[in-house]
């Protein structure tokens, strides 16, 4: 599919049917996923990947009983690491094989460096593993997508009770959730004229910066006509 009419035609899907999803087909999704940029390129993501229907199940009551979780093929718990360091020295040492660093005193700067971002406050490290690992989902719905399988990202449930739930490590943060499956017949959500979206250029400032110095950037502020 072109990435453009994958761009205008993929919906959050919340109508599946029976169809099952292939394990070829999954793992290329997962593969797909993981090709998504990430600070440093330190590639902070994990999927806990549920489908049997104990685990769909269980992840529905920490998700305040949505439907879809046990009606998708399969359901994804987004993580991300909160320790940048995880999977630093192999990251660099890859870099360095590859000649993309010139020295091993640049790897070694390259790990002092993400090693002081270890010593961020628990919530800066939550929000650092959350934007990356945010482009590693959209990266995912779109590759799915690209194989006919719909997906619905997910922000309503309740982490803690994941957490505990899935037993999941303290070192992770429950970013979201992703349905997958195929859309059922006749799905609204795919068959429906596209919600609304904002236009551009109500989203889209323009800054400069003037002879003095200073900058110029107008952005309203909310309800402002």
């Amino acid at each position: 599919m072109e990435f453009g009419e994958l761009l205008q035609t993929r919906r959050s899907v919340h109508q599946y049917s029976d169809e099952t999803i292939d394990s070829e087909t999954l793992e290329s999704i997962f593969e797909a996923a993981t090709l998504a940029p990430s600070g440093y390129n330190l590639q902070p993501w994990e999927f806990l990947v549920l489908r049997e229907g104990d685990g769909k199940a269980a992840l529905r009551e920490v998700a305040y009983d949505q439907a879809h979780v046990t009606e998708a093929d399969t359901a994804v718990v987004v993580l991300g690491h909160t320790d940048p360091m995880a999977h630093a020295e192999e990251v660099f040492d890859d870099w360095l094989a590859k000649e993309y660093l010139p020295n091993e005193d640049v790897r070694d700067g390259l790990l002092e460096n993400v090693a002081g971002m270890g010593e961020m406050p628990e919530s800066e490290r939550r929000i650092w593993t959350t934007r990356s690992t945010s482009l590693a989902a959209m990266t995912l719905m779109y590759a799915a997508w690209d194989h006919g399988i719909g997906s619905c990202p997910m922000e309503g449930f309740d982490p803690e009770a994941l957490a505990e739930t899935f037993e999941l490590p303290e070192a992770y943060e429950p970013v979201m959730l992703v349905t997958l499956g195929y859309p059922a017949e006749g799905a609204s959500d795919i068959e429906n004229e596209r919600k609304g979206r904002r236009p551009v250029e109500e989203v889209v400032h323009y800054g400069s910066v003037e002879a003095d110095g200073s900058t110029t950037l107008s952005i309203p502020s909310p309800g402002d006509d």
